[in-house]
């Protein structure tokens, strides 16, 4: 009995450390919501471009009007705040569940070090578009996105480090498909984002 009720003492202990330490709230049904909305948008940006009547050209000579650059940019904003607001509702609700605090120490080592590499990455992607160079957007997405993953993954569920190693692999595979972005965008955002979601909500949500 002692040695019994001393092992649970340092398990105790562990998942106390544990949650101190790495924030262990997130959410895996919000990961799953963002790959829908990922696919969805692929969806729609793959009729805006290919279905506007501007110039249609090769995959790699496209051309596309002003009106449907517009367009492009409302989905990918309506895609990225629906991701944001569905992961920080679902996010807040498990850890109001589970007795947890949203801000702490581990969710702000948890958030500086998903920004570092996404601020980088977004600054030369911005740089890249304003000197009119499109052609690695698409990989350095993925790349940094998923740089930013594995960097935030020391502060949280070890697993979502998975999902930024296949993110980057992806980004490197594209490499050697340019022209084909939008396909890599939706099996990394979309695909991947539905699978280890899913993969987080069985093994940690659905039984909790």
């Amino acid at each position: 009995m002692d040695a019994n009720k001393y092992l649970n003492d340092i398990s105790e202990i562990k998942n106390m450390m544990n949650r101190s330490s790495r924030f262990i709230s997130l959410s895996g049904l919000s990961g799953i919501l963002a790959g829908i909305y990922a696919l969805v948008g692929a969806y729609l940006a793959y009729q805006t471009i290919y279905f506007d009547q501007a110039e249609m050209g090769s995959y790699k000579t496209l051309v596309i009007s002003e009106q449907a650059v517009i367009k492009l940019l409302i989905i990918a904003g309506s895609v990225l705040i629906l991701s944001v607001v569905t992961g920080i509702f679902l996010t807040v609700r498990k850890a109001q569940k589970q007795g947890e605090k949203i801000w702490d120490k581990s969710t702000q080592r948890l958030v500086i070090n998903f920004l570092i590499p996404l601020i980088t990455g977004g600054i030369l992607i911005l740089h890249l578009i304003e000197k009119e160079q499109f052609s690695l957007i698409a990989p350095l997405t993925l790349l940094f996105y998923g740089l930013a993953i594995i960097n935030a993954s020391t502060y949280t569920i070890s697993n979502v480090r998975y999902l930024g190693v296949t993110l980057l692999v992806l980004a490197f595979i594209s490499l050697w498909f340019i022209g084909y972005g939008l396909l890599f965008w939706a099996i990394g955002f979309g695909f991947c984002h539905i699978f280890y979601g899913a993969m987080m909500y069985f093994k940690y949500e659905k039984h909790s």
